[in-house]
């Protein structure tokens, strides 16, 4: 019921920044959480950060904190990841997840984006 689209991904340069977008359509996301998460070519999608649908703290995987911020705008239906400081193993695709719940702990999100490879090279 919700779809969502990635964009912004890229190439750069190790200690570059990045922002990346996802814009939501068929359903308001003001009633979900919204998550990025990200995999890299053989190993398991992982969790980077959240956003509530509350008025709750947004939640980041320790790898990523301090460099990367989550942010959401449901006026525009669109949810953002500002990266900051990359490094080479910040390389994976990244999607943008929906889930009607909490989102946290991390776990089974209800819809997912398509994803947008980010690669950092040094």
């Amino acid at each position: 019921q919700v779809q969502m689209a990635e964009s912004g991904g890229g190439l750069v340069q190790a200690g570059d920044s990045l922002r990346l977008s996802c814009a939501a359509s068929g359903r308001s996301i003001v009633n979900y959480a919204m998550g990025w998460f990200r995999q890299a070519p053989g190993k398991e999608r992982e969790f980077v950060a959240l956003t509530p649908w509350s008025a709750a703290s947004t939640h980041y995987a320790d790898f990523v904190k301090g460099r990367f911020t989550i942010s959401r705008d449901n006026a525009k239906n669109m949810v953002y990841l500002q990266m900051s400081s990359l490094k080479p193993e910040d390389t994976a695709v990244y999607y943008c997840g929906a889930h009607h719940g909490t989102g946290w702990p991390p776990g089974k999100y209800d819809y997912w984006g398509q994803g947008t490879q980010v690669t950092v090279s040094s």
